[in-house]
């Protein structure tokens, strides 16, 4: 046989190999999206509950429509809301800072201990959601804006340190080393070497996540954290259903001011 033949041969058997791995691929996929889709859908819902659909459309027609009398008592809960998602966010940083430290390799100060400290930590606020430390932190302090800010503060640290480490251990040696060799100190390869490099990434990183804090701190009321999320869960007991639709066209018009905000200052600071 040819080394022509055995060439064909061999990409016919790899072309082969790839076609019946796509098809199990796909079969797989086809059949995990059908049975999520019965059992957590079709099994779990109660569809007598739901009705037809002009039930549907008459449970949402309750929605149609403001309140414009609870409006003037909305402006301060927005207010509180996008406070909250500032301080949580600053708050946030400063408690990312020392675990970023802790957790970057070229500059953790007690080897594998403080660095896999640190990342335990990064884990920890990224694996809990906010409206579980909000949980936590109304029962540790009480209701109000402050349970918030420490909710959406202990969920930005897993992000903000992780951008934060990752951006200190790419960062280039030669600079660091110069100030290490100077006989310079741990303070002064982070200030002088590390700092400079990173920055225009931290500053990226914490708008971003401020962004993200408006979106979370607008839902905080619910689990009685204050801001607009409050204002939502009064209306709702009430059953005051324009109120709700009032209260959701305040978090929309808060977000958007948060989008164009946050899309100002990456063009003016970054």
């Amino acid at each position: 046989m040819s080394s022509y033949n055995l060439k064909v041969e061999d990409y016919t058997k790899q072309n082969f190999s790839k076609i019946l791995k796509k098809i199990i691929f796909y079969t797989v996929a086809i059949l995990v999206i059908f049975l999520s889709v019965y059992f957590i859908i079709i099994l779990d819902t109660d569809w007598h509950r739901i009705g037809s659909g002009e039930g549907i459309l008459k449970q949402l027609s309750y929605f149609v429509g403001l309140d414009f009398k609870i409006m003037p008592y909305l402006i301060k809960p927005a207010f509180e809301t996008f406070l909250m998602a500032c301080l949580g966010t600053m708050l946030g940083l400063i408690m990312s800072l020392p675990v970023a430290w802790l957790g970057a390799k070229n500059v953790t100060p007690l080897g594998m201990a403080s660095f896999s400290f640190a990342r335990m930590l990064m884990t920890i606020s990224r694996s809990v959601h906010e409206i579980i430390w909000a949980l936590i932190f109304v029962g540790a302090v009480g209701l109000g804006a402050l349970p918030g800010i420490l909710a959406l503060a202990f969920r930005s640290v897993g992000f903000i340190s992780k951008i934060i480490s990752e951006s200190i251990e790419g960062a280039d040696k030669k600079p660091i080393e110069a100030i290490r060799a100077a006989g310079g100190s741990g303070f002064d390869v982070m200030y002088y070497g590390i700092i400079p490099q990173i920055l225009p990434t931290v500053i990226g990183t914490i708008i971003f996540e401020w962004d993200i804090n408006i979106r979370r701190s607008a839902v905080m009321g619910l689990v009685g954290a204050g801001g607009l999320g409050l204002a939502f869960f009064r209306q709702m007991h009430m059953s005051n259903y324009p109120g709700v639709t009032t209260v959701i066209m305040f978090i929309v018009g808060l977000i958007l001011i948060g989008e164009v905000l946050s899309h100002y200052l990456r063009k003016r600071i970054i």
